[in-house]
């Protein structure tokens, strides 16, 4: 009986290992991120120059997420849990906003790209009423700073432009 036990076991575990929504390739030119949370500190700024993304006037929260890029062929995952503001009236809820995408901020120190980063956006997706989206497909080919910078963060973004979350822990 033990011995079924296992077999069940061990089955299900593979099962889970194979029921990840999506799974870039792992090579070098993939980074994948483990988390997302929610911006802590209100109108921080990411990246550099004409590059530079000002975050949300609020605090934000995400229950989680995870972030698959493959720098290669401009091919990107992520889901974001439980988006939701972390103050004000509508704390707990994701308030107005209805749509994010996802932003690459590449060259964030802009040290190759002229002192601007290079952001690259998904389309904006559906942010359901739990705080829940997500994106996966091609945004094309991405810009060279992408691909040869080391410097590189993934941003959730409301559409018109501010950034409320962000990946985190790259691996």
């Amino acid at each position: 009986m033990s011995l079924r036990k296992s077999l069940v076991v061990s089955g299900l575990a593979l099962g889970a290992a194979f029921a990840v929504p999506h799974a870039v390739a792992a090579s070098e030119n993939t980074i994948h991120w483990q988390s997302v949370i929610g911006i802590v500190q209100a109108n921080n700024v990411v990246g550099s120059g004409t590059g530079a993304v000002t975050g949300g006037g609020v605090p934000w929260s995400a229950s989680g997420g995870k972030v698959n890029a493959d720098l290669q062929n401009g091919e990107i995952y992520f889901a974001v849990r439980g988006l939701a503001l972390a103050g004000g009236n509508s704390i707990g809820t994701p308030g107005t906003v209805v749509q994010v995408k996802g932003t690459l901020v590449c060259d964030t120190d802009g040290s190759a790209s002229g002192g601007n980063s290079v952001l690259v956006d998904t389309p904006l997706v559906e942010l359901d009423d739990q705080g829940n989206a997500s994106f996966d497909g091609q945004v094309g080919s991405l810009p060279a700073a992408c691909t040869t910078e080391p410097d590189i963060a993934f941003l959730i973004r409301v559409g018109a432009g501010r950034w409320i979350a962000n990946a985190t822990v790259a691996r």
